[in-house]
């Protein structure tokens, strides 16, 4: 139980239904739609559109999405790939021939198909039970009306200004400046678009007027993008992947998204004792540092478009998570690890929802970095993405950009199951972070035996850059400990990431939720 005398908050607790995003006029949506009637996939859908108007700065109908799927009344876990692919006209060797080494991050060369809108339709097609228009209702009546922009999201706002570029100025600046916390923000460029969905489904998205628009518009900025392009944009369904965890079954999505890193990097950390250490001591954080750097350094190596992938089977094996754990030193932070683990491999918002029948979704949807590539569409005001960014241009390498591929994805929905059963539905947002955020959510449960809101409360550290990212909210001589074992701490400007958690008490039926104070977010149950 948490000390009632320091502030925080707790965890909340339901029966039949609850929802857990990253801004609280979301989640509330999402429980609206719960008690009409609707279940899982209605609440996740109507709760993620809402988020592109109550955070257009994480995501938008500009992006993608992955989910994880339990169906009601049972424990077997669907995954969907919501995920776009580039243009067919995308050359790498071209990009080499101009000169390019990488993928500008605010450019139209950089933005890949929006993947959601299908993603979305389909699952409503598929599992949902209301149908798109009283779905969509919420986001548009948000876009219409407005929605007051939240503490988080006007810092966020502010810091991503000089990216945003032609019509995205006009679109999402007010006057030239990021609005500011209480500010009204409206965007009926984007009623509009959900306007056609509802009438004509995918297609009027992918299709027609809203097609058009994105197609000129990222023509104009340099882009090669087609309408084909568009009207070829479809989903896929596909098997989870999975790793146990001293006895806990880590469910994640498969590639083109980096959850085999999550999975590969908990191999690793169960090799040590994390029991044994203080849960925000040195040593933890150092093992867990210096296992996120082996096993994204693995990701960096293998992950792609499961079409171009070869080496899934290498990075979820126990085997090459304990040869690579083999390599940690406990008392000193390793130099070049990707040198060192060249003998072991020779050969990228997040909400949740779970209904009063149990079924659970568990969705990330985002346009990567903020506001994407800064770019919107002239006459709809749709942000584009900047996932082509995760394609590399090494020539030969199984991520290198090309024509209808998908890139590497840092966005992961993932699951637990414990004794055979969905015991969690969670995520963590934060980019990169993201699989370092997974296992630090379950060694946190696990290890320690936190409660939900303590595991999402508690500081976070990244290795990135270089540098080892902690926050402020490390006890004192933390960092000089780690310090002394060679990593280089930096305090970051802004909280490390940000997750929504729910858990399912398959006996008592009792559902509960936490929620990250890093962001504007709560959870609300019914």
């Amino acid at each position: 139980m948490r000390d009632f005398q320091t502030p925080g908050r707790s965890a909340v607790h339901a029966l039949n239904g609850m929802c857990a995003t990253s801004h609280p006029l979301a989640a509330a949506e999402a429980v609206a739609v719960l008690r009409d009637g609707g279940n899982a996939v209605d609440a996740a859908i109507a709760a993620a559109l809402c988020l592109g108007i109550c955070e257009p700065q994480m995501t938008g109908i500009g992006g993608d999405c992955f989910v994880l799927l339990k169906p009601p009344g049972e424990e077997r876990i669907l995954a969907l790939n919501g995920s776009g692919r580039a243009p067919a006209a995308l050359s790498s060797a071209r990009l080499r021939s101009e000169g390019a080494k990488v993928i500008p991050t605010e450019s139209a060369t950089a933005v890949t198909v929006p993947g959601a809108i299908d993603a979305f339709c389909r699952l409503s097609q598929d599992w949902g039970k209301l149908g798109l228009e009283r779905v969509l209702a919420p986001a548009l009546r948000m876009a219409e009306e407005g929605v007051p922009v939240a503490a988080r999201t006007a810092l966020d706002w502010a810091r991503a200004v000089p990216r945003l570029s032609g019509a995205a100025r006009d679109f999402y600046l007010h006057d030239g400046h990021a609005p500011p916390e209480g500010a009204i923000f409206r965007a009926p460029g984007q009623a509009e678009v959900l306007r056609r969905i509802i009438r004509e489904g995918r297609a009027g998205f992918y299709e027609g007027e809203v097609a058009e628009d994105m197609v000129a518009s990222l023509n104009a900025l340099g882009g090669v993008h087609s309408l084909d392009d568009l009207a070829a944009t479809a989903c896929s369904w596909h098997d989870p992947i999975s790793g146990e965890y001293r006895g806990v079954e880590l469910v994640e999505h498969p590639p083109n998204g980096q959850g085999a890193t999550a999975i590969l990097m908990a191999n690793i950390l169960a090799c040590f004792d994390l029991a044994a250490m203080a849960p925000f001591g040195a040593q933890r954080l150092h093992l867990e540092a210096e296992a996120a750097r082996l096993a994204y350094d693995a990701r960096d190596r293998f992950l792609a478009d499961p079409d171009h992938m070869a080496r899934l089977g290498h990075m979820l094996d126990p085997q090459t998570g304990a040869r690579l754990a083999a390599l940690i030193d406990p008392s000193r932070a390793m130099e070049a690890p990707a040198a060192r683990a060249e003998a072991v491999h020779r050969e990228t918002v997040y909400l949740c929802v779970v209904d009063r029948d149990r079924m659970a979704v568990s969705m990330i949807y985002s346009v990567f970095h903020s506001f994407g590539s800064g770019l919107a569409s002239s006459r709809f005001g749709i942000n584009f993405q900047n996932r082509g960014a995760g394609f590399t241009l090494q020539e030969g390498h199984p991520n290198e950009a090309g024509g209808g591929k998908r890139p590497m994805h840092t966005i992961i929905p993932a699951m637990l199951r414990e004794g055979g059963r969905v015991s969690h539905v969670f995520g963590v947002m934060g980019g990169a972070y993201q699989p370092c955020g997974h296992v630090r959510a379950l060694s946190n449960l696990v290890d320690y035996g936190m409660d939900l809101q303590s595991a999402l409360d508690a500081p976070r550290s990244f290795p990135e850059g270089g540098a080892l990212m902690m926050e402020r909210g490390h006890g004192p001589g933390v960092a000089e400990e780690l310090a002394a074992l060679g990593h280089r701490i930096v305090v970051p400007e802004v909280p490390i990431g940000g997750a929504q958690i729910i858990r399912i008490d398959g006996d008592s039926g009792v559902l509960s939720a936490a929620s990250d104070p890093r962001k504007d977010g709560c959870a609300v149950g019914w």
